[in-house]
């Protein structure tokens, strides 16, 4: 008789051991998203963007589509694709970002903080960030997301991705509003730090697509060179805030 609660007291425990080191492991999960936030191609693409169409919402949508991928591939989905390789793609998209930049530096629309993008297709630059968080997740795996990746056995693929995506949407989705603000401000101030800005994005794009050509891992350094680039965006956003000139244009 003495024997029988034995199990069941020992079954809460055993419960309770579970959720802590779910929750342990999300919270692992969450802060490598995170720190993937962070990385420079992150940066970089949503900056660039905030150039060609100055919206809160590029670091969100980018967010949500690269972690949309981490998801996916943390449920086993990529095993069920075969041999579909894509590295080739990423060192592209870094170009296509860095031409896109480089040409409205060196040819500045009218109204360049305010605009949309002019003289580019606008449905491509509503979506064009969360086309890049996709395509980029595919072709560009790092250390971060291999990481995340690594603990899908255990726990819940589903939260795994929820986890790692809510980390990314945080960091993203400050840059994307802080590089908007910047490009939205009138001023003198805004306008260096909008080229500043342009060029920042611009080397690094082409670092990274250079870097993937020659083979090299740039990986160790996407998360220092992120945190360099995130530190000039608030510099810069705070330079242009103590501009006696400066005001905002009404924005998405």
């Amino acid at each position: 008789m003495s024997a029988t609660p034995a199990p069941a007291g020992r079954a809460p425990c055993c419960w309770h051991r579970k959720d802590h080191m779910d929750f342990s492991i999300l919270a692992l999960v969450f802060a490598l998203g995170l720190r993937h936030g962070l990385d420079a191609d992150h940066l970089a693409i949503i900056d660039g963007f905030a150039r060609l169409r100055p919206s809160r919402w590029n670091g969100v949508l980018f967010a949500l589509g690269h972690g949309g991928v981490v998801t996916v591939l943390a449920l086993g989905v990529d095993r069920l694709l075969g041999e579909v390789e894509l590295d080739w793609l990423s060192p592209w998209l870094f170009l296509l970002v860095a031409g896109a930049n480089l040409y409205r530096l060196l040819r500045p629309a009218a109204h360049t903080h305010a605009g949309a993008g002019a003289g580019l297709p606008g449905r491509w630059l509503v979506l064009g960030p969360l086309a890049m968080g996709v395509l980029l997740a595919i072709g560009f795996e790092t250390v971060t997301q291999l990481s995340a990746l690594s603990l899908a056995n255990q726990v819940s693929p589903l939260l795994l991705g929820a986890a790692f995506t809510f980390g990314m949407l945080i960091t993203d989705g400050v840059n994307g509003l802080l590089a908007a603000r910047v490009q939205r401000s009138r001023g003198p101030r805004a306008e260096s730090a909008s080229r500043v800005i342009g060029w920042l994005v611009v080397a690094f794009s082409t670092a990274f697509a250079f870097g993937h050509f020659a083979g090299l891992d740039l990986g160790t350094l996407a998360l220092p060179l992120g945190v360099l680039m995130f530190s000039a965006l608030v510099a810069l956003r705070l330079w242009c805030l103590r501009d006696p000139q400066a005001r905002l244009t009404v924005g998405t």
